[in-house]
């Protein structure tokens, strides 16, 4: 890993639980301070980044005053975060007048005021989409002016060392470098039987791991899932017809008249171990460990998410989940850190960034025909 000749100070925006920090800090670089309007998630970040101050609250109530507060006025050489996503899922009604879009606008304020070397903006694939085409267009525009250079990657997290095929959109900016460095893959893919090995803290406990709390209430849906070979699960009607063999554990579901004739997202999936993990969501119900008939535990997931053992979430079970579902990966976090310090390393000072004044739709488009890069890996 390449290291910074100084300390990399950085301020995390939407920060949830810290995953983004946690991979940035790995990496060497030093969080200052991280930001979310959710308190347990906030809870969570205050005692997994002990050296940072945390700010519970809106990021419209984040004045200059305040940054400089509780920054301690230090230099701040990157400002990263995840603004809200919901008017960007593909998942979802992707909406490009969603209101949230606009904390986007906040960003950049924070931005200009602490007036970083770096900024790194983290969204779904969706944010690529045509529909939000003025979105893209704008932030490339805005930063440019503020004399920025800005490239973007979808990045999938299973070529980085996460044992999870979770896939987003990693925009980089650099005001000090004309040309921006993205990490590169790694070849050795992580699996869910690796990543579950071993869920032990260096100090010899196990954190938010209950095996108990992961039993599933309903005995149908017990008796279910023990029909389940590891890595298969129920989305068309062979599979139902391949593993509920009796008539009680049918799901009474007309086939015929379900959209495309299967579920839009396979049920009762048990994991593989000898492949990464689908990408974890905020709530425990979408997959079951590989080989006993439960759910995952919040340390196995957080596991699959790359987290340390000795990161320890708080607040109620829904909320852990919800950090979890909701981090960036560490160690994508961490080979984004890695090239920023690179980049960092590299910089020349009396060569300023190539600043582009405007930003067309040819330019989006080119931008978006570039930035799907990744490429899969089958696990060996």
């Amino acid at each position: 890993m390449t290291k910074s000749k100084i300390k990399l100070n950085f301020i995390d925006l939407f920060s949830g639980a810290g995953g983004l920090s946690c991979g940035l800090e790995l990496a060497g670089m030093n969080c200052v301070l991280g930001v979310d309007m959710d308190k347990n998630a906030i809870e969570t970040f205050k005692n997994n980044h002990l050296e940072a101050e945390a700010f519970c609250g809106s990021i419209l109530d984040l004045s200059a005053a305040k940054i400089k507060e509780l920054t301690k006025s230090q230099t701040i050489h990157a400002v990263v975060g995840g603004p809200p996503c919901q008017g960007f899922s593909t998942v979802g009604l992707g909406n490009p007048n969603d209101q949230r879009n606009h904390l986007f606008k906040e960003f950049i304020r924070v931005v200009k005021i602490t007036n970083p070397y770096f900024v790194v903006i983290e969204n779904v694939t969706g944010l690529l989409a045509k529909k939000n085409e003025k979105t893209i267009q704008s932030i490339f525009k805005i930063f440019a002016k503020m004399g920025y250079s800005l490239d973007v990657q979808v990045m999938s997290a299973e070529n980085y060392g996460v044992p999870e095929r979770r896939r987003r959109t990693i925009i980089i900016g650099s005001r000090i470098n004309q040309t921006i460095t993205f990490p590169k893959m790694i070849p050795n893919i992580v699996t869910v039987g690796q990543a579950l090995k071993n869920l032990k803290a260096p100090n010899g406990k196990y954190f938010n791991h209950d095996v108990q709390a992961a039993k599933i209430k309903s005995t149908l849906e017990t008796a279910r899932i023990a029909c389940i070979p590891e890595g298969k699960g129920v989305r068309y009607e062979i599979d139902e017809k391949n593993y509920f063999k009796t008539k009680k554990l049918k799901l009474n579901v007309d086939w015929k008249n379900l959209r495309e004739n299967r579920f839009r997202q396979t049920k009762y999936q048990r994991l593989d171990r000898k492949k990464p993990s689908p990408t974890i969501m905020t709530h425990r119900h979408n997959y079951f460990h590989p080989t006993e008939n439960r759910y995952l535990t919040q340390r196995e997931a957080a596991a699959l998410q790359s987290f340390p053992n000795d990161f320890k979430f708080h607040g109620p079970l829904s909320a852990q989940w919800r950090q979890i579902g909701n981090a960036v990966p560490p160690l994508l976090g961490k080979a984004i850190g890695s090239a920023i310090i690179e980049m960092h390393n590299e910089k020349v000072l009396s060569k300023p960034a190539k600043i582009v004044k405007t930003a067309s739709k040819d330019l989006v488009m080119n931008v978006r025909k570039k930035a799907f890069v990744y490429k899969e890996i089958a696990a060996s």
